[in-house]
């Protein structure tokens, strides 16, 4: 009889499905594991929130460590997990030193959740007005640590073929070190169609989105003061309402139902929400990953209009789930058409549906994941004998992040 296998996520933060994007790919990392026979302890040093999942209700183990604290060498010798999966390469930086003295053998695993190097160059060249350059990522000095990072682990999960290309061609990372493993979901049919709302019985455009994220913030300011004057004039009646978790003052600023711009707050529901919605605007100027609320949009049947970064990576090239434009007088032009014409909204309908049966089957990457894992079990020091360049940052990182949190450590207890 097989040995149970333990696995170890360390998170940034508790899991929120219902406030963002990377919530809901944690919740569906966990669910692969789980059907393939994993024990599932999920330890963060982060806060309990109001609106974390409840992860004992899923079979999961709920264990807060602390930062730079050495309780978290006995709590992880005590486990002896097989593998580890480190949320964000901020997450690998603070306990990766610690996964690798005391439990050496263990399958270090990194989700980046998106390549954090290539959403902070974006926006640092979208506040200088100037044209992202892939150059910009070597002078960034985020892309040093998350690379290290990468290179650290015997596998990184990449949400993007395009940020996988970034690391092949820009920064020579091998591709034995890198997994794609996009958002994950069930397959659809003609028939789910059937039991999603009519076009006729829908209302209103819709975006939604965190606003702690920055993309997020600079999209609804730029639908409030561009975008959406453009559509309002040519429909008088229309209504935009702009939902997501964790407004700030500034967000509820921008409520305005004189000029048809409702801030909504947080969804109870944001599946209802969007399946209601006749059209989603998601008119996003810089970012990574794969965008969570244009996928949820194809599930719910409700065509997008976004730009060239929203689609990033999300289509494989099949004719979108709406349009892709960054000219803000074509992309409200558009916008106008999709809400009113019945003929390419449904047809943008089903051009969703084959995207997310061709690029986000969960059955089939869920397999090659599960083999990439076997297999790292089976022979990691082969695995690692051949990434050198990680094993001297690790023989480092060990060095000079080991005395720095035994110095913090150690300052904390005076």
């Amino acid at each position: 009889m097989n040995q149970i296998k333990k696995l170890l996520i360390i998170g940034f933060v508790w899991p929120e499905p219902d406030s963002s994007a990377a919530g809901g790919r944690m919740m569906q990392l966990i669910s692969v594991f789980k059907q393939n026979g994993f024990e599932v302890t999920f330890a963060s040093p982060a806060l309990d929130s109001d609106f974390m999942v409840d992860l004992p209700e899923f079979g999961v183990k709920k264990v807060s460590i602390e930062l730079n604290n050495a309780s978290f060498d006995d709590f992880i010798i005590k486990l002896n997990p097989d593998v580890v999966l480190f949320d964000r390469f901020m997450i690998e930086e603070q306990f990766g030193w610690r996964v690798a003295e005391n439990c050496p053998k263990a399958i270090r695993l990194l989700d980046t959740e998106d390549l954090h190097c290539l959403r902070t160059a974006r926006q640092k060249a979208f506040k200088e007005n100037r044209t992202f350059e892939l150059t910009d990522l070597l002078s960034e000095e985020v892309a040093k640590r998350e690379i290290a990072s990468i290179l650290r682990c015997d596998l990184s999960f990449m949400i993007s073929e395009f940020e996988m290309k970034i690391l092949k061609d820009v920064f020579k990372i091998d591709l034995s070190l890198l997994h794609y493993l996009p958002f994950l979901v069930d397959q659809m049919s003609e028939e789910d169609l059937l039991e999603l709302p009519l076009f006729e019985n829908r209302k209103n455009f819709v975006f939604i989105g965190n606003f702690l994220h920055e993309p997020n913030w600079n999209t609804v300011q730029y639908l409030k003061e561009t975008i959406w004057p453009l559509i309002k004039k040519q429909l008088p009646e229309a209504v935009l309402e702009v939902y997501g978790a964790y407004p700030s003052q500034k967000v509820l600023q921008l409520h305005q139902p004189k000029n048809g711009f409702f801030i909504m707050g947080r969804a109870a529901d944001a599946n209802e929400v969007v399946k209601n919605s006749r059209v989603v605007l998601a008119p996003i100027r810089f970012g990574a990953g794969l965008k969570g609320k244009l996928l949820e949009a194809m599930q719910c049947g409700t065509p997008s209009v976004t730009t060239t970064i929203g689609a990033e990576a999300m289509h494989a090239n099949l004719p979108w789930n709406g349009f892709i434009n960054d000219d803000i007088q074509e992309f409200a032009k558009q916008a106008i058409s999709l809400y009113q014409d019945e003929n390419i909204w449904r047809q943008s309908q089903k051009n969703g549906i084959e995207i997310v049966n061709v690029c986000f089957q969960k059955s089939k990457y869920c397999i090659e994941l599960i083999e990439a894992i076997n297999l790292l079990l089976n022979d990691s020091e082969t695995h690692r004998l051949h990434n050198f360049m990680g094993s001297l940052l690790q023989h480092h990182t060990l060095k000079s992040t080991k005395y720095m949190a035994k110095w913090i450590e150690a300052k904390n207890k005076k």
